[in-house]
């Protein structure tokens, strides 16, 4: 979420810091030509679209979730919807900032390109958003594969724990870079990120890499492949003791527990799905920043990953049913046609 330029004299270039964000002077003149010019104004505007729209969907999620009193029991699952309504918010507050072409001549632009032009408040929720997504896979992982254990040693405080570690370290790693590598120059905010050495941006560049997609990336595969193991084992043992006439009475909560697996696995493909091509442009730039995908093609990465935080909550409205039958009852015409109770949990 944040700019990067190799030096001040290549503002035609979009880089990143990260792969929330390629544009490295977020007010004034450019050098760059025209086309670009139009292709980043369209591309502004299409952001504080996603984010208004991203900010509507996952503050109804939350709405839905406490209605529901299902954020008291996946208390990391209420947190990840905050992280994008953060993130949300704060890209319409970024991007309509820079439409808007704020002067930054003066001791308060240098605070204005920190805070709302810089990135920061909205890339923070994004890394934030990363960590607690593996921690939340982690812990289904956990509880379906590991239940004894996880009922004997698994507790809350552990848990709200995360949430918390996902917050600083989210806050802590986006403080570290913007506040220490922007500068206004002309009236321009700039951020040269490690911008002395190539081997200090490499190095930054990799590990950023390693660090929030390809370990986020190992987890979702190996504990969402153990736990699809163990439910359609489950589900085996399940299906011969209903055809034995056993007693069925824990259907419901299965049926909860199914809907939560589901929803992540969706949430958690979706953004592999979105933020691989953003990611994989990153690390190259930081290796070498020539053969980095700039202009049009680089605004197309960006743009397919903002669509993730917008998507996500049409994800938790369609597959987690809690929250599904929360918002049905919003719908007037629904609730008067089809009762709650025939609303299955999928």
């Amino acid at each position: 979420m944040t700019g990067l330029s190799s030096t001040v004299e290549e503002p035609a270039v979009p880089t990143t810091a990260n792969p929330m964000d390629g544009t490295q002077q977020t007010t004034g003149s450019s050098m760059a030509s025209s086309s670009t010019r139009g292709v980043a104004f369209y591309f502004q505007c299409a952001v504080v679209v996603i984010g208004i729209l991203g900010t509507a969907a996952n503050a109804l999620i939350l709405y839905a979730m406490v209605a529901s009193k299902q954020h008291k029991k996946y208390v990391l699952v209420f947190n990840q919807n905050m992280f994008d309504l953060v993130n949300c918010f704060f890209l319409v507050a970024t991007y309509t900032a820079r439409l808007s072409n704020i002067d930054l001549n003066g001791a308060h632009g240098y605070w204005l390109c920190i805070t709302i032009l810089g990135d920061g408040p909205s890339w923070a929720p994004f890394v934030g958003s990363l960590i607690n997504l593996s921690a939340l896979t982690i812990e289904r992982y956990l509880r379906i594969v590991h239940s004894i254990w996880s009922r004997k040693w698994l507790r809350k405080w552990m848990l709200y724990l995360a949430m918390g570690f996902a917050w600083i370290t989210g806050i802590t790693v986006v403080a570290a870079v913007t506040v220490t590598n922007t500068i206004v120059i002309n009236g321009i905010c700039f951020t040269a990120l490690f911008a002395k050495t190539q081997a200090t941006r490499m190095a930054y560049g990799i590990w950023y890499f390693l660090s929030f997609y390809a370990l986020t990336l190992f987890i979702f595969i190996f504990c969402y492949a153990r736990i699809l193991i163990v439910v359609r084992r489950q589900a085996q043992v399940m299906a011969a003791h209903v055809a034995q006439g056993s007693n069925t009475a824990q259907t419901g909560p299965n049926q909860i527990q199914s809907s939560v697996i589901k929803t992540m696995i969706l949430v958690s493909a979706l953004f592999v799905i979105t933020w691989t091509p953003g990611f994989i442009n990153y690390l190259i730039f930081h290796i070498d920043s020539k053969l980095a995908m700039t202009g049009n093609g680089f605004y197309a990465t960006l743009f397919i990953g903002y669509i993730y935080t917008c998507a996500n909550p049409f994800i938790y409205a369609t597959k987690f049913g809690p929250v599904k039958r929360i918002l049905i009852r919003l719908i007037p015409w629904i609730k008067s046609t089809q009762p709650i109770e025939s609303i299955g949990l999928t």
